[in-house]
């Protein structure tokens, strides 16, 4: 595993194994604010070869007694962490660490700048953008600073310039500026989402089963 990986992962999850398997780590994490300014009581990242879900410090018994292998998931953490009525979801959890050679097709401006759109200003810092031949925006890529190992990437295309490739090219650029700036660059998506897969797949983030694990509603 690459070594700003690993350490993203035990940073944002509070530990992060050597050995296959549901790991259910307790971590104080879980209860701090994140990129956003909002806490996660559940978070897991579960690959081909085990993972960790991590929960807040009390919930940690309940979910081990619970949740004992992978299938136990979709029906089992929801009640484990006092939710029953929520569901568990599965997203897909891609990195990168050798960005496909495409041309750079942004630049970054400050969040504050007035020709971003409103879904771009709560990332902070700067956004990655590229402006139509009108000066409007086409296509931007916002950054969740996670931690100093690890940043996600978000992307979206304005309607009138979708189909020109401009997301792929925006990803690879950033995935190679998170990577200078010595982090390493995490895409996550819906795996119906095919728009997102192909964005993915286009800028040089693979699919290798990775899966992000949370409870929603």
């Amino acid at each position: 595993m690459d070594e700003r990986l690993e350490k993203f992962l035990i940073e944002w999850l509070g530990g992060w194994p050597g050995t296959p398997g549901v790991h259910v780590v307790g971590a104080d994490v879980r209860l701090r604010p994140g990129w956003d300014g909002s806490t996660t009581n559940v978070l897991g990242v579960s690959t081909p070869d085990g993972g960790v879900l991590s929960v807040a410090p009390a919930l940690a018994d309940p979910v081990r007694a619970a949740v004992r292998t992978w299938d136990d998931v979709p029906v089992e953490l929801p009640r484990a962490v006092g939710r029953p009525q929520a569901r568990a979801f599965a997203g897909t959890f891609r990195y990168a660490t050798d960005p496909t050679d495409l041309p750079d097709a942004g630049e970054w401006i400050a969040f504050t700048d007035e020709r971003l759109p409103a879904w771009l200003r709560p990332f902070g810092g700067e956004a990655l953008v590229a402006f139509g031949s009108d000066g409007a925006y086409a296509a931007g890529v916002g950054i969740k600073r996670h931690n100093a190992y690890g940043m996600e990437i978000s992307v979206g295309t304005d309607e009138r310039h979708r189909g020109q490739g401009l997301a792929s090219r925006l990803v690879a650029q950033a995935a190679r500026h998170i990577l200078a700036a010595g982090a390493v660059p995490i895409y996550l998506h819906d795996p119906a989402n095919t728009a997102s897969d192909r964005t993915a797949r286009r800028s040089g983030f693979p699919d290798l089963g990775w899966k992000i694990i949370g409870v929603w509603g």
